[in-house]
């Protein structure tokens, strides 16, 4: 059986890691940089990296900075924000990258998912899918860092990007994004049940507890930012944690 992986999220704005509430008011928490190394020494399994406003200001990710981090953190490092093409894809798997994610590009040209996919391996094809509970219930999906509604449903979507080649996905809450109540785990149990490809749960973690809930939920990996960022729990303790819990962790 794969063991289960914790992964530190680092949002990135303006070269600063920050964090908001439901998508908005950003705040800083750290340099970048110096935020990877401090993850990698801390032995977290995975980090990500997503240049959170690239998309919207329409411009590619900031090459220059996954360079750096690639040159300080030895674990398998997801990078994600403003990519578009293949071309994208070489350029970041260039500079240090190990998989890449992509969310509005996957969203306005599907066949992005599968050429990427065939041509680097799905291992390294993250579709990250932002997703939002309308007033009818349903769970939308939305493009652009959280900014433009689509007209997508989350379960068929995620159902579709497996299809495409997509070899993981990164499934956020926007209701519970920074809110430290926890996943939404009716749509993460859902989706992980409807698909087959590892799902990485993100949005809401407060405390250790919701970590364990959101992979009971079948999550294969964990994502948390505010808790690791500002301290209140270390990596170790996330591991020990999970561990008591009979969760099988790297």
């Amino acid at each position: 059986m794969l063991k289960n992986r914790i992964i530190p999220c680092l949002d990135v704005k303006n070269n600063q890691v920050v964090k908001g509430i439901n998508f908005e008011n950003l705040v800083e928490a750290g340099d970048v940089v110096e935020m990877a190394k401090f993850y990698y020494q801390s032995n977290a399994d995975e980090l990500c990296l997503l240049d959170i406003s690239a998309s919207l200001e329409n411009r590619s990710t900031m090459i220059d900075l996954v360079s750096k981090v690639a040159k300080v953190c030895f674990i398998p490092f997801t990078v994600g924000g403003g990519v578009r093409s293949c071309d994208d894809f070489a350029v970041l798997l260039k500079s240090g990258a190990d998989k890449i994610s992509i969310n509005s590009s996957a969203i306005k040209n599907p066949q992005l998912i599968s050429d990427s996919a065939n041509k680097y391996g799905r291992q390294c094809v993250v579709v990250a899918i932002d997703v939002k509970k309308n007033n009818l219930g349903q769970y939308q999906v939305f493009s652009h860092g959280g900014k433009i509604a689509t007209n997508l449903e989350a379960i068929s979507w995620a159902k579709q990007v497996e299809e495409l080649g997509a070899g993981e996905i990164l499934l956020t809450s926007m209701d519970q994004d920074g809110t430290k109540k926890g996943y939404d785990l009716d749509i993460l149990l859902a989706i992980t049940k409807q698909t087959s490809i590892p799902v990485i749960a993100s949005g809401g973690v407060g405390n250790l507890q919701h970590l364990a809930d959101g992979l009971k939920a079948g999550a294969s990996a964990v994502l948390a930012a505010s808790i690791f960022h500002f301290q209140q729990f270390s990596i170790a303790q996330a591991k020990q944690f999970l561990k008591e819990q009979n969760l099988a962790i790297r």
